[in-house]
């Protein structure tokens, strides 16, 4: 796995004004039905906190992420939530859980045995019978690069930005998302540009992955816009 983009550290702070927690609510919700009757949830790349947001109110929550500046954003928006810090593909937490959901942190694991090493972190935090939701951005037969912009304001403070995805080596495993950040601050804007290199795996890549780490059953169930969201059972 590369080094963590800006987003996630010195630009963290603008990071609700990238993508702001009401705008999952939609998809929270596909989440909140794949999760069943889970009590207890364990998040692995919870990140700012969006999904969580919305989550919280059917389940109780225990966030993980690698970036304490993400989870100091979270915090703004979670403050009742359990935070604590962890890199997704080693953290143990000596306790287990109805569900784990990783989100499109996921997508940060961009060779095999990273992607393994999450699905064996959410194994071992379920209890028998438990369920774990994983929802990449892309998987390799679906993915289509392409460009994205948006951005939000809060006062003085706004972002604009442009995404673009694509994928310039399709033997490897891993795309490219770069982003044009424009930050408005009291009046100035500046621009920033980031890299995130993202992992690209087989929809048997993941299946094959899941059952050797020890889920008996496998699941792919549509999330939005299209995304692949892998169900595992205990």
């Amino acid at each position: 796995m590369t080094d963590s983009p800006r987003l996630y550290g010195e630009l963290a702070s603008w990071f609700h004004l990238l993508t702001a927690p009401e705008e999952y609510e939609e998809e929270a919700e596909i989440y909140r039905r794949l999760l069943g009757d889970a009590k207890s949830v364990l998040e692995l790349g919870s990140g700012g906190g969006n999904n969580a947001s919305h989550l919280k109110r059917h389940f109780e929550m225990t966030l993980v992420d690698a970036s304490e500046d993400m989870l100091e954003m979270s915090r703004r928006i979670n403050p009742e939530l359990r935070h604590l810090v962890g890199d997704m593909r080693t953290v143990r937490l000596d306790e287990t859980f109805d569900a784990v959901f990783v989100h499109d942190a996921i997508d940060y694991m961009t060779m095999l045995e990273d992607l393994r090493a999450v699905m064996e972190t959410a194994f071992a935090h379920l209890r028998p019978g438990g369920v774990a939701v994983l929802a990449p951005d892309h998987v390799r037969e679906r993915f289509q690069a392409g460009t994205e912009h948006g951005g939000n304001d809060d006062g003085e403070r706004g972002l604009r930005y442009l995404e673009w995805t694509l994928d310039p080596d399709p033997s490897d495993t891993s795309y490219l998302v770069d982003y044009a950040y424009l930050l408005r601050d009291e009046g100035q804007v500046r621009v920033v540009y980031d890299q995130h290199v993202c992992g690209l795996f087989s929809i048997d890549e993941w299946r094959e992955s899941l059952r050797d780490v020890g889920f008996e059953s496998v699941e792919i169930a549509a999330g939005d816009e299209d995304r692949e969201v892998f169900v595992a059972r205990r």
